[in-house]
């Protein structure tokens, strides 16, 4: 069982599969996964991206850095709307950013971190690394090092990291564990080679799980055999 994780989420866990915006359905089911782990007492990191929002590649001629930002300051509203979604149903939450000052967004301070989390809250950082040219997945690895987080869950659509992607190839072959050195040799997309590379650095292990199977967050938490797992 871990006792402290940082879940990496993407934006569209928020609108559903190819859509914009939020969607009630994906945000109870989401809220519903959190609020499970959450009563078991264990200390949760959130990353979420931003892609129901803004994705920087949809903007044509704009240049990369400020794309980048605007994606970031997307992540901020995800992050305002759990926080705010969260509360109502009795998830103690704050939102810690480095890139805004907002009366509801509060500075990230690790001292504070260990505060809120010995306080019961959900602690979801926002604004990615605080730098553009960075993705959502390089902060997530970024954040889970920080917070002392035991894994880092990356939440998919597929069951972890196959050779392929077993959406378009029925002989996809799923990896149950493989190494950081792997991942990145093998180019696989499931993370950024920045995100592996952070977390091989700090031997940060990290769970790939499908998300939308109903308990599996749970699970992985529990250090239950699902998904795939990226080790040293």
């Amino acid at each position: 069982m871990y006792r402290r994780v940082l879940l990496k989420l993407s934006g569209e866990v928020l609108s559903g599969e190819g859509n914009k915006g939020f969607n009630d359905d994906a945000v109870k089911y989401l809220a519903s996964e959190i609020k499970k782990v959450s009563q078991h007492g264990m200390n949760i990191g959130m990353v979420v991206g931003a892609g129901n929002i803004f994705r920087g590649k949809e903007l044509k001629g704009v240049t990369n850095s400020i794309a980048d930002h605007i994606g970031m300051l997307g992540t901020v509203s995800n992050a305002l709307y759990l926080k705010d979604y969260f509360e109502k149903i009795g998830i103690k939450s704050v939102v810690v950013s480095q890139i805004v000052k907002l009366p509801s967004v509060r500075s990230i301070h690790y001292d504070d971190i260990e505060l809120y989390f010995n306080s019961g809250y959900v602690v979801i950082f926002a604004g990615g690394t605080s730098n553009p040219l960075f993705t959502t997945d390089t902060a997530a690895a970024l954040r889970a090092v920080e917070m002392k987080a035991e894994v880092l869950i990356k939440a998919t659509k597929v069951d972890g990291i196959f050779d392929k992607d077993p959406k378009k190839f029925t002989d996809a072959v799923k990896y149950d564990t493989i190494t950081y050195d792997e991942a990145i040799s093998k180019n696989l997309k499931v993370m950024d080679t920045e995100a592996f590379a952070i977390c091989q650095k700090y031997k940060m292990p990290i769970s790939v799980i499908n998300f939308f199977d109903k308990d599996n967050l749970l699970n992985a938490v529990m250090d239950k055999k699902i998904g795939t797992r990226v080790i040293p």
